[in-house]
């Protein structure tokens, strides 16, 4: 655990740079397979028609990042340039990364004053309603396996640093 401190403690500074680099198409190449292998089911199922005409705001606070999804037609749209949003999630890096593996309860973190949803009430419940239905075996089992050991080193580096006076 002596070198997993400084990589959680600088994750989001490390891919902060590269991530600024890396052109837009290639962030949305990207976030649409993930997405929409992620929510094949619930697309089918129109489960994503409440967010149809409404735009939720993704920020990444301490890397800087933001992207803007909206559902048009049962498909999921992601833009870069800011264009309004009804409901805004803004997290760091490393809680993201710790809700998407389900080692940390986005409600928890809401509490906690980690997690911002600010904006549109109902929709940011309906949105977070959809994310907890996420199947992660749906992931590429090298994603899956990855995003697992990332959460797993970020939350023992957490406990670590409680337990220290």
């Amino acid at each position: 655990m002596v070198l997993a401190r400084p990589l959680v403690n600088n994750a989001a500074r490390m891919f902060s740079l590269p991530a600024k680099l890396v052109p837009f198409t290639a962030h949305k190449a990207v976030l649409d397979h993930v997405l929409h292998t992620l929510f094949a089911e619930a697309l089918a199922d129109g489960d994503f028609e409440f967010l149809e005409g409404y735009w939720l705001e993704l920020e990444v606070r301490d890397m800087g990042q933001r992207w803007y999804f909206t559902n048009v037609r049962n498909k999921l749209m992601i833009r870069k340039q800011r264009c309004g949003s009804d409901v805004r999630f803004s997290a760091n890096l490393n809680d993201l990364v710790l809700i998407a593996a389900r080692k940390a309860d986005p409600d928890t973190l809401f509490f906690q004053r980690r997690l911002r949803i600010e904006g549109d009430t109902e929709l940011g419940l309906e949105i977070k309603n959809l994310i907890d239905g996420i199947d992660l075996n749906a992931l590429p089992l090298l994603l899956n396996k990855l995003m697992g050991q990332c959460a797993e080193m970020i939350h023992q580096v957490e406990l670590e640093q409680q337990e220290q006076p």
